[in-house]
């Protein structure tokens, strides 16, 4: 049994109420591209199942790459370290993750392989990182130990960027509520004042 698109769904109401309330040639004129602006933007936001999948995948990617540093170091081949790694995280990078070291282990492409970890914000270093170290040789455990702390560099600073954030914008609805008792407590009585001298 086919499932209904609940956006299309929404959408298409939007434009009927739309073409409904305006009326006539103008409402259905109206309600078309309503109808599909609303799909467009409907399909533009994030569910919180998606988002909170996606936080927690940036938020572990940092630990990952120290693993996956670690588990090189000891001297297992990258794509048992990646296993190794995707068995000892818990959560959706996990699976992500195993999904590449599946594929290198069975003979994929670097490229192919890495492009699972697609989408997940600071990964795309990561991938660049491996896909270097497959091209060239180069040891990929040092890469991922730098990447690890670039990571958490980044997300402190966001953090902290966030923290400034909400100081200046606790301060906008206090300035928007004492500015005008200020121009009504304190303006006006000497504005009131003047004029009455003048006139």
């Amino acid at each position: 049994m086919l499932r209904p698109d609940t956006i299309r769904l929404a959408a298409a109401l939007g434009g009927l109420a739309v073409a409904v309330v305006v009326g006539g040639w103008f409402g259905l004129l109206g309600g078309v591209p309503t109808a599909f602006l609303l799909d467009r933007l409907l399909r533009r936001i994030e569910s919180p199942s998606a988002r909170k999948r996606r936080l927690q995948e940036a938020a572990d990617l940092p630990l990952a790459a120290d693993l996956l540093a670690a588990a090189m170091r000891a001297g297992a081949p990258v794509d048992r370290s990646i296993l190794a790694v995707a068995e000892t995280l818990d959560g959706p990078l996990a699976g992500r993750l195993s999904r590449v070291g599946r594929t290198l282990l069975l003979g994929g492409g670097p490229a192919e392989a890495w492009s699972a970890l697609d989408g997940i914000p600071g990964a795309d270093r990561m991938t660049a990182a491996a896909l270097r170290s497959a091209n060239s040789g180069a040891a990929l455990a040092g890469a991922m130990t730098r990447l690890a702390d670039d990571l958490r560099a980044d997300r402190a600073t966001a953090a902290e960027a966030s923290a400034r954030r909400a100081g200046v914008l606790i301060v906008l609805p206090l300035g928007l509520c004492f500015l005008p008792a200020f121009i009504l407590a304190g303006l006006v009585p000497v504005i009131v004042a003047v004029l009455g001298d003048v006139l």
